[in-house]
C-alpha cells in the first residue's frame, strides 16, 4: 500500500481506538475513598492559643493617672462614709463611760432602744412627718405643669422663688415660720381672726406640731421637687398631646393617660428622696421647738432620740444602736419602693 492511502486509513483506525478506549478514572475523593476503602483519619486543626494582652508602657501610665485621679474620692469616701458607718456598727454593741474608754455589752443597747417607752410615739411622728411630706409630690407636680405654661423672663423669676427656700439657711427658715405660728402675735393666726376663726398655739400644742412641721417640710422641698418634675415635663414629646387631641381627649384625659405615666420615672426618684429625707427629720424639731417647749415630748423623731443619747446625755453606745436601726429601716424602705416601681414606673 503507498504512503498516500495509507495516511487516511491510519487516521481511521485512530479515531476508532479513542472513541473505544475506556474513560480516565478521576483520583478518589475523600467521599469516595471510604465506599471503596478505610476511611482516612483527618487531624484537626490547632486552635490558637489566646495569650493574654501585653499591656505597653502607656498603658500602665494610663491605668495609674486614673487611680490617681479618683484616690481623692475614694479616700473621702472611705473615711468620711464607710469608716463612720463600720465605726458606728462597732460602738452600737459597746458602752461608753463618762470619761471615754468602752465596754463590750452585745445586744444590751438595742433591747434598750426597743423597749424606750419613747420609741412608739417617736416613730408615730417619724412615719406621719415622711407621709406628710409625699402629699407635697402632687403639690408639686401642678406647680411645675404650671411653671411650663409661663414663658419669657417671669418663668425664670418663678422658678427662682419657688428655689430659694432651698438654698435658704435652715436656722433662718425655722425662725421665720417659728414667727408665723406663734398663737399671740403670728402672721397665720391673724389672718385667721380676721375671718373669725381662734387659731391654736402651731408650735407649743403636741396635736398641731407635726402637721405645722410638715407644712414647713412641703414648703421646703416645694422648689426642689418643682425643677425635677419640670425637666421631667419637658421630655414628654408633644406628638402625644397632639395626637390625643385629635383623638377628642381633654386637658385631664391627657394629665392621666400621657403626662402621670410618662412622669413616673420622676416621680418615683422624688418620692425615695422625700421618704429619705422626711425619716430622717431633726433640724425642725430643734430649732422651732426648743428644748423647753411643753410639746417637745409628744413631737419627738427617730433622729431627735438619735440626737438626745448622743449629745445630751451621752450615752454614745445607744446614739449608735438608734443609728444603726435608723439606717437599716431606711434601706428596707428603699429596697421595697425599687421592688415595688417595677409595677408602676414607665420607663421610655
Amino acid at each position: 500500500m503507498s504512503a498516500i492511502e495509507s495516511g487516511p486509513a491510519a487516521a481511521a483506525t485512530a479515531a476508532a481506538a479513542t472513541a473505544t478506549a475506556p474513560a480516565t478514572v478521576p483520583a478518589a475523593t475523600p467521599a469516595t475513598a471510604g465506599a471503596a476503602g478505610p476511611a482516612r483519619t483527618r487531624t484537626p486543626a490547632r486552635r490558637p492559643v489566646s495569650r493574654r494582652p501585653r499591656f505597653s508602657r502607656a498603658h500602665w501610665r494610663e491605668w495609674a493617672w486614673g487611680y490617681v485621679m479618683i484616690a481623692p474620692l475614694s479616700v473621702g469616701l472611705v473615711l468620711f462614709y464607710l469608716w463612720p458607718i463600720v465605726q458606728s456598727a462597732y460602738f452600737s454593741f459597746t458602752e461608753w463611760g463618762a470619761f471615754g474608754g468602752q465596754e463590750w455589752v452585745g445586744f444590751k443597747n438595742y433591747s434598750d432602744f426597743l423597749s424606750d417607752p419613747q420609741l412608739p410615739r417617736a416613730a408615730w411622728n417619724t412615719i406621719k412627718y415622711a407621709l406628710i411630706i409625699l402629699v407635697g409630690i402632687p403639690v408639686s407636680i401642678v406647680f411645675a405643669s404650671l411653671l411650663n405654661q409661663v414663658s419669657g423672663k417671669y418663668a425664670t423669676l418663678y422658678r427662682i422663688l419657688y428655689f430659694l427656700p432651698v438654698v435658704s439657711m435652715p436656722a433662718a427658715v425655722a425662725m421665720v415660720w417659728r414667727w408665723l405660728y406663734n398663737g399671740d402675735y403670728g402672721l397665720i393666726n391673724y389672718l385667721l381672726s380676721l375671718v373669725g376663726i381662734h387659731g391654736p398655739h402651731w408650735v407649743s400644742d403636741g396635736r398641731y406640731t407635726i402637721w405645722a412641721l410638715g407644712l414647713v417640710g412641703i414648703w421646703g422641698s416645694l422648689g426642689y421637687n418643682m425643677i425635677i418634675f419640670a425637666a421631667g415635663l419637658k421630655n414628654i414629646p408633644r406628638q402625644y398631646y397632639e395626637a390625643s387631641a385629635l383623638d377628642g381627649a381633654g386637658r385631664v384625659r391627657q394629665f392621666f393617660a400621657i403626662t402621670l405615666p410618662l412622669l413616673s420615672p420622676s416621680i418615683f426618684f422624688v418620692s425615695v428622696l422625700s421618704v429619705i429625707g422626711g425619716l430622717q427629720m431633726f433640724d425642725l424639731v430643734l430649732m422651732m421647738l426648743g428644748k423647753t417647749n411643753p410639746a417637745l415630748a409628744d413631737s419627738k423623731t427617730i433622729a431627735y432620740l438619735f440626737y438626745e443619747d448622743a449629745f445630751v446625755t451621752g450615752n454614745q453606745g445607744l446614739a449608735a444602736a438608734i443609728a444603726v436601726v435608723h439606717t437599716l429601716v431606711l434601706l428596707a424602705l428603699t429596697a421595697v419602693q425599687f421592688r415595688l416601681q417595677k409595677r408602676w414606673v414607665h420607663y421610655g
